[in-house]
C-alpha cells in the first residue's frame, strides 16, 4: 500500500516542480533581490503538498472498474481510495493552514496571490469532476504550464514585487519542452488509456499527428533558446541549455523510428524525456543561482 502511495504521488513530478520552483527563485536572486528564507521555504512546501492531494484525488476519482494496478482486487481498491481520499483532505489543510501562515507573515503579495489561485484552480480542474482534465485530453497542457509557467513565476513573486522580462525568457520555451515531455508519457499507457476510455492528449491527436508535433515543440523550444539573446537573455546564462540539445536529438530518433515501427523501448524514451526537460531546467537552475 505504502509503495502504491508513493507511486501514485507522482515523485518524478514533484522533483521536477521542485526545479522549476528553484529556478523562479534563481531568477529572483541573479536580478540581486534578497531572499526571504520564510517566503521561500513555505512556498516550496506549499507548492509540494497542493501537487500531492491533487495527483491522489485524480487517482481518487478514477472510475471504479479502473485497476491502481494489474494485481490489485477489489478489496484492495476500494480501501486504497479511502486512504487517497484521507491523505488528499490532510494535505489541502496543511495547503490552507500554510497559506494563513504566509498571509499573516504578509509573504503574500496581490500578484503572488492570484498565482496562488491559478495553482490551487489549475489542479483542481486537473483532478476533479466535472473538469477532470487529467482525462479530458487537456491534463498535459495544464501540467505543462504549472510547471514551466506558475510554479517558478509564484517563487519569483514571493521574493519580488513585480514581473522581470527575464521570467518569461526562461518560462516560454520551457513550456514547450514540458509539454513534449508530457506527451511522450502519453505513448507507453495508450492500449490502456484506449481499453478504460481515457482521453489522453495523444488520444485526441492520434500518433500521425502527435508524433511530429512532439518534433516541432522540441525544435521550437531550442529555436527560442536561441533567439533569447536578442530579446536580452544573457549568453553566460543561456549556453549550458544546449548541453542537452543530443539527448533532445535522441528522443526525436526514438520516436520517428517508433513511429515507423520499430520495437518501442518506452523506458529509455521516457528517461530521455525526462531527462531532457530535468535537465534543461537544473542547468539553468544552477547558471541563475551560481552567478
Amino acid at each position: 500500500m505504502a509503495r502504491s502511495l508513493l507511486r501514485l504521488s507522482r515523485p518524478l513530478h514533484l522533483l521536477l516542480a521542485a526545479l522549476t520552483y528553484l529556478l523562479g527563485a534563481g531568477v529572483a536572486r541573479y536580478l540581486g533581490i534578497h531572499l526571504n528564507g520564510g517566503a521561500f521555504w513555505l512556498g516550496l512546501v506549499w507548492v509540494m503538498l497542493i501537487q500531492i492531494a491533487a495527483y491522489l484525488l485524480a487517482e481518487y476519482f478514477r472510475r471504479p472498474f479502473e485497476p491502481v494496478s494489474e494485481a490489485d482486487t477489489p478489496a484492495q481498491r476500494l480501501r486504497l481510495r479511502t486512504l487517497l481520499l484521507q491523505i488528499s483532505a490532510a494535505a489541502l489543510t496543511l495547503v490552507a493552514a500554510l497559506t494563513v501562515v504566509m498571509l499573516r507573515s504578509r509573504f503574500i503579495t496581490p500578484t503572488s496571490a492570484i498565482f496562488l489561485a491559478l495553482i490551487f484552480l489549475l489542479l483542481i480542474a486537473f483532478a476533479v469532476p466535472p473538469l477532470r482534465l487529467v482525462n479530458a485530453g487537456f491534463g498535459e497542457f495544464a501540467l505543462a504550464i504549472l510547471f514551466a509557467d506558475f510554479i517558478p513565476a509564484l517563487a519569483f513573486l514571493l521574493q519580488a514585487d513585480e514581473f522581470h522580462r527575464l521570467l518569461p525568457l526562461v518560462n516560454f520555451p520551457l513550456t514547450l519542452l514540458a509539454l513534449a515531455y508530457f506527451l511522450i508519457l502519453d505513448f507507453p499507457s495508450f492500449a490502456s488509456d484506449q481499453k478504460y476510455g481515457r482521453s489522453s492528449l495523444l488520444i485526441r491527436l492520434t500518433w500521425p499527428r502527435a508524433i511530429p508535433l512532439h518534433h516541432m515543440l522540441l525544435l521550437a523550444a531550442y529555436t527560442l533558446f536561441v533567439a533569447a539573446p536578442l530579446f536580452g537573455f544573457p549568453w553566460r546564462l543561456l549556453w549550458p541549455v544546449f548541453l542537452t540539445l543530443p539527448l533532445a536529438a535522441y528522443q526525436i530518433f526514438m520516436l520517428r523510428n517508433i513511429g515507423l515501427g520499430v520495437k518501442p523501448l518506452w523506458t529509455i524514451l521516457t528517461a530521455t524525456a525526462s531527462a531532457t526537460f530535468g535537465l534543461t531546467v537544473y542547468l539553468l537552475t544552477l547558471t541563475f543561482w551560481i552567478r
